[in-house]
């Protein structure tokens, strides 16, 4: 049995109609910030040395985005943080510090400020220095 033509018409555009109310939506994809921090002194870290690194807001002082703390034997040592999308803010100065600690004091630290995000970066080598 042949069917008109306004039937065929009238399902073909009920069936696309029905296929592309099925497009999967993808989630948006996770801002990535990674690189290395170290420093340039040729020494080697007392045993037990530990290294924090954080993407901080540097118009606020003492905010906090994301933080890694870990046992650290050497240096440069690799990091990488993986930040919702739905975190990052334009209004925000995002950037990287970093900080070596032994027996609860401070080593080596960040001085310069390394910023990420915002600037279109997204990979950085983070500097630190000698704490006096």
């Amino acid at each position: 049995m042949m069917l008109p033509t306004w039937v065929k018409v009238s399902l073909f555009a009920l069936i696309s109609l029905m296929l592309s109310a099925c497009v999967t939506v993808e989630a948006p994809k996770p801002v990535i910030v990674n690189g290395y921090a170290g420093y340039l002194e040729k020494i080697a870290l007392p045993q037990g040395c530990k290294i924090n690194i954080s993407i901080i807001d540097f118009k606020t002082p003492g905010r906090i985005i994301s933080q890694k703390n870990f046992d650290i034997a050497r240096a440069p040592v690799p990091f990488k943080f993986i930040l919702p999308v739905e975190l990052i803010d334009s209004r925000v100065d995002y950037g990287v510090v970093a900080m070596i600690t032994f027996n609860g004091k401070a080593i080596f630290q960040t001085y310069d400020k390394y910023r990420v995000i915002n600037n279109g970066k997204y990979t950085t080598e983070v500097l630190m220095k000698r704490v006096k």
